[in-house]
């Protein structure tokens, strides 16, 4: 994928300057160390110190004169990389083959960014309530305890959706980098999304200002492919078809098809949070059962989508908000129920255009969905209904899952 190949270029060229950088960096200063002191009454806090170039205290609590001198004593440390594109492109993929290919002497961590946040709200109740530091300290306690992991510092799904986390961060990463932390993100959203719609958002800019000051953002966004869905769909085949269509087989125990469909729907969405929505379409409400907004990926039943009177316009308004689909409990459809045929051809016809990746669970497989009827073989709906068929088998091909989705562009 040539939009891989340029963020790996960017990672490699970090790379280079960030690994004479850190070892240069332990060489001439060090680890921070803790020395217990007694404070005035002896009741044992702790006081900070770092055999290092750098001070503990942050750049916004320092003199500018300190500051000045500190700038003329170190060497600023390399800009970190900020990662946004769509779901599946490859992203962690490529910090991964970065992060591994750093020798562990130089000191990195990689984390999800929901576990950073949450293990640094831990460190702050531990610094003020057991350690009884106070504003400045107890933020220096934290800049201390995740410097010691390694100022390499690699975060997974950068997300901002708490308020709690929004109003630390930019005073959080200042004395990060300040500290020489190097960073390096993937989010599912530019910089400029981050946090968008929250509470008290002004308070947060000076946050995205710094990201984008010291970070250079690499977009992934031209790569639609959803690598993640390739992948596991490619573990296993069947006569050349991809396992994105699910049905029991002879043999197999009632529910397994419904069990493995499930199962793909929980991994590609993450565990991200899961509730319906509602689109608009051409002032028509249209309900969505189940969304994973974060990753532009539905799950509906059939008779969701074609057992209540809906169109193209319905159907082209899902495939142009969402680029996978889940549909379960899909029937074997006969002659009698037109009005379901014909709501099926239609609503493959639109994921189709929209290059839509479909993942179904069906009662059973694509050519022997619709029963025609024997007395009026040529009828309209079987000619169409072929058509239908093909383009459900190609959908599980792996040619068509490499497709870039085009339905938010149509």
């Amino acid at each position: 994928d040539p939009h891989q190949i340029q963020t790996l270029k960017e990672l490699d060229r970090l790379r280079d300057e960030c690994v004479p950088y850190l070892k240069d960096l332990k060489e001439r200063n060090g680890n921070y160390t803790s020395t217990a002191t007694s404070n005035g009454g002896g009741n044992g806090e702790e006081s900070w110190s770092m055999t290092s170039l750098f001070s503990l205290t942050p750049s916004w609590a320092n003199p500018s004169t300190e500051r000045e001198q500190q700038s003329s004593t170190t060497s600023l440390p390399p800009r970190g990389i900020y990662i946004h594109g769509g779901v599946g492109c490859g992203k962690t993929y490529c910090m991964d083959l970065f992060y591994d290919s750093l020798p562990s002497t130089i000191g990195k961590q990689k984390v999800h960014f929901h576990e950073f946040m949450l293990n640094v709200h831990k460190q702050m109740h531990k610094a003020k309530t057991i350690k009884k530091f106070h504003g400045d300290e107890a933020f220096d306690y934290v800049i201390q305890s995740t410097l010691s992991q390694g100022r390499m510092l690699c975060f997974d799904e950068f997300q901002v959706t708490d308020i709690a986390d929004a109003l630390i961060l930019k005073r959080l990463f200042t004395g990060l980098i300040d500290n020489g932390t190097i960073i390096v993100a993937t989010s599912n959203r530019p910089p400029r999304d981050l946090y968008k719609g929250g509470l008290q958002r002004d308070l947060f800019l000076p946050f995205i200002d710094l990201l984008e000051e010291k970070c250079t953002i690499v977009s992934m966004w031209e790569s639609e492919t959803d690598y993640r869905l390739v992948q596991s769909v490619t573990d296993e085949k069947h006569n050349g078809a991809q396992t994105v269509y699910f049905v029991d087989g002879d043999g197999d125990p009632k529910g397994a098809s419904k069990e493995l469909f499930v199962k793909l729907f929980r991994k590609l969405t993450k565990g991200t949070l899961i509730n319906s929505m509602v689109l608009d379409v051409q002032g028509r409400e249209l309900y969505v059962p189940k969304a994973a907004e974060e990753y532009s990926i539905a799950r509906f039943s059939f008779y969701d989508l074609c057992g209540k009177a809906k169109g193209a316009a319905d159907y082209l308004a899902i495939g142009q908000r969402f680029h996978t689909i889940f549909i379960e409990d899909v029937p074997k459809l006969k002659y009698h129920e037109i009005n379901l045929v014909r709501r099926w051809i239609t609503l493959i016809d639109s994921l189709y255009e929209c290059h839509v990746k479909l993942i179904v669970q069906a009662e059973t497989n694509p050519e022997d969905m619709f029963q025609i009827d024997l007395e009026n073989e040529s009828s309209d709906e079987e000619f169409a209904f072929d058509r239908t068929r093909s383009r459900m088998e190609e959908m599980r091909s792996e040619g068509y899952l490499r497709k870039k989705w085009v339905g938010s562009h149509l």
